[in-house]
């Protein structure tokens, strides 16, 4: 058990690799305005997008973690998350690669010959 008791802090190999990218994009910037250099600011902000990048294609690839916790066989970073190929419910990265869509709103009821229970709207 850590200091943090028996909780999912979510360290996985997507996260650390996007942090220590970003952490590197940030330092570079900050030098960047204290240098006043703009090639270093652009190292900078090709760092912050690389860390963003990186992230979400690792996430994809097995290397994150789906929201909310995970089993407490499946905490390591050093455990890939089989579902990952199949998308997470509710993960923006997920949708945006066209993977775990939402489910699709349920459709109306019917009878058993087909047609729409209930009453039908008349049409104008």
């Amino acid at each position: 058990m850590s200091v943090h008791g028996d909780v999912d802090l979510g360290h996985t190999v997507a996260g650390w690799t996007g942090t220590a990218l970003a952490a590197l994009g940030c330092t570079a910037l900050g030098a960047a305005v204290c240098l006043v250099s703009a090639p270093l600011a652009g190292l900078g902000a090709a760092l912050l997008a690389a860390a963003a990048l990186a992230a979400w294609l690792l996430h994809l690839a097995g290397w994150g973690k789906p929201s909310g916790p995970r089993p407490a066989a499946a905490r390591d970073w050093r455990v890939r998350d089989a579902a990952a190929a199949a998308g997470h419910p509710d993960c923006l990265g997920c949708r945006l690669a066209g993977r775990g869509t939402p489910a699709a709103p349920p459709s109306p009821a019917r009878t058993a010959d087909g047609a729409p229970k209930g009453p039908v709207p008349a049409r104008a």
